[in-house]
């Protein structure tokens, strides 16, 4: 995709302010006010993009099944930012290469998204998207990875929200508000996010 060359000039409008995302945030309750008194702890996510077969595509990541709250669910890699991490960014990149294997360098990231807050967990997570010039030789780790998910970004763009019934996980049963890609059903923080970079991508084209 071309306009991978000047996405780094291009800026973000602020959140998106379309009904369907509305729709997607309330319904969610992901970004409503913290129970705790304390500032929520921050974490940093990479959205990895890279070609295979001729089409751009993300890395996406489905999480062991374990007794946390996010157990097996469609993720972004990332995680919490550590003592030694200068900036949500190197946090991103370290905890992507972390978790797939990856050898993600120093840099400017192509973009910052929205940070959004994630009430189960109490974190707020800052997205990065960053892009890889060849597809990554992924080797995941078994211990916070089940499965490598790569998403096309035609796919993406097209994705549509609907309610879904989730078969696994903390809440398997509730109904959500979601995208699916084959078999994966993406909801919650890591669905929002990607609904901002489809709406982003979709300006670009």
């Amino acid at each position: 995709m071309s306009y991978f060359s000047n996405l780094v000039d291009s800026k973000l409008s602020g959140k998106s302010k379309d009904s369907d995302f509305e729709y997607f945030r309330q319904k969610q309750l992901l970004l409503r006010k913290p129970k705790s008194s304390s500032p929520p702890k921050e974490a940093g996510v990479t959205l990895l993009c890279y070609p295979k077969a001729g089409l751009m595509h993300l890395a996406l990541m489905k999480r062991p099944t374990y007794s946390g709250v996010h157990s097996g669910q469609i993720s972004l890699p990332g995680g919490k930012k550590e003592d030694t991490d200068l900036n949500l960014w190197q946090t991103a990149q370290r905890e992507c290469n972390e978790e797939l294997g990856t050898q993600l360098q120093a840099g400017k990231p192509l973009l910052r998204l929205n940070s959004i807050y994630i009430p189960p967990s109490h974190f707020l997570v800052s997205p990065y998207v960053t892009h890889h010039p060849e597809r990554p030789n992924f080797k995941p780790n078994s211990r916070e990875v089940d499965q490598l998910i790569e998403l096309p970004l035609n796919e993406l763009v097209n994705f549509n929200i609907k309610e879904r019934v989730l078969t696994e996980g903390a809440i398997a049963g509730k109904r959500v508000p979601s995208f699916q890609y084959k078999e994966h059903i993406i909801w919650g923080a890591t669905a929002l996010i990607l609904y901002e970079f489809k709406t982003f991508l979709r300006q670009q084209l």
